[in-house]
């Protein structure tokens, strides 16, 4: 299996309607204070005390993410996602709740990947991405054989990638590739497993929408 090709972009549009003025406020005055830097750094010295560090790739309107961050206080959780609207919304949501333990990337996910340090993240989120549904755009499916390495290197031994899709072609698409990767162990044993979504599981509003073609898939790997 070859994903190998020039990088492309994994997300579609960056923009798509006006922001509001109350998230607008927090795109300038708290965005700056919880962005992840643009140079190589570790997670860790953003929060000395986090017990573990997670990151959710497009995050979107930020649903999941603040539902988890509020529930783990004592977690670190790096939040990337570079489409404008989905950023000021979770904005408003780490405001609302008071979260002191997010830090966002407002910019393709790969860059922020790139200056992180070996063996940093416990867990990986990556939740119902652009299926990219035609087979022509495949290639730009963010979840690729490059990918898993990328986030092979910067998971923990025992670390979790979690991926969930309600498409089923993007789900065959993925197991293939966790099961081809020998950087992970796919901990499926029965259909449930896939079936059901993981008790800690956060339902967003999009998941709600049903866009896809099948019911949701949640696919859980660990680290080998």
């Amino acid at each position: 299996m070859d994903d190998r090709h020039p990088p492309l972009r994994s997300f579609g549009r960056i923009k798509s309607r006006p922001i509001k003025p109350r998230q607008a406020a927090l795109m300038d005055s708290l965005l700056p204070q919880i962005r992840c830097p643009d140079t190589p750094f570790d997670p860790k010295s953003l929060k000395p005390d986090a017990r573990e560090v997670w990151l959710e790739i497009g995050f979107g309107g930020g649903e999941h993410m603040a539902a988890q961050a509020a529930r783990a206080r004592d977690v670190l959780i790096l939040g990337a996602e570079p489409f404008q609207n989905g950023v000021a919304s979770a904005l408003r949501h780490i405001d609302e709740a008071g979260l002191g333990n997010v830090r966002l990337w407002d910019g393709d996910v790969r860059e922020m990947i790139a200056r992180l340090p070996d063996g940093c993240l416990d867990r990986v989120f990556i939740l119902f991405p652009d299926p990219w549904p035609k087979a022509r755009h495949h290639k730009r499916r963010l979840v690729s054989a490059e990918m898993l390495v990328e986030l092979a290197r910067v998971l923990k031994p025992g670390g979790r990638l979690r991926f969930a899709t309600d498409w089923a072609d993007y789900a065959d698409w993925t197991l293939e590739r966790i099961i081809a990767s020998p950087a992970f162990a796919w901990q499926a044993e029965r259909a449930d497993d896939w079936r059901t979504p993981p008790a800690d599981h956060v339902t967003t509003r999009y998941e709600e929408k049903k866009l896809g073609d099948c019911a949701p898939v949640f696919l859980e790997a660990v680290r080998a």
